[in-house]
């Protein structure tokens, strides 16, 4: 893309607020609602009711939590978090929400190869 030239996108394609992704529909078989799609990254939302009964992934996975506290356990270890926080599971790694609150709700960001990105060795 040259230095000056513009993108035009519709709305959707480059922002979306906590309300619209709250609202969202889950397809059937799913757990989260698709909201954002470009090249290998997927915008999610999940609020898992109850139990949090997901497996392991086979991209990377950036969580900024959205609303509500709970425990995030990642291979074993477990880490308390609340709304602003990141959390990171890399593909592969079993790991879940754990004594959550009603309110819990999360932004998930799926990005890279199948198998996840391999961390630099310098």
């Amino acid at each position: 893309m040259a230095k000056n030239e513009t993108v035009e996108l519709a709305v959707g394609d480059w922002w979306v607020g906590l309300a619209a992704a709250k609202a969202a529909p889950i397809p059937d078989g799913a757990r989260s609602a698709l909201l954002m799609q470009h090249g290998s990254m997927r915008l999610r939302y999940y609020a898992p009711k109850g139990r949090d009964a997901q497996t392991p992934h086979d991209q990377d996975e950036l969580y900024v939590v959205a609303a509500g506290s709970g425990t995030f356990v990642l291979n074993g270890m477990r880490r308390t978090f609340g709304p602003g926080d990141a959390l990171f599971a890399p593909a592969g790694a079993e790991h879940r929400f754990e004594d959550f609150s009603e309110d819990f709700g999360t932004w998930v960001v799926f990005y890279g190869p199948k198998g996840g990105e391999r961390p630099d060795s310098a």
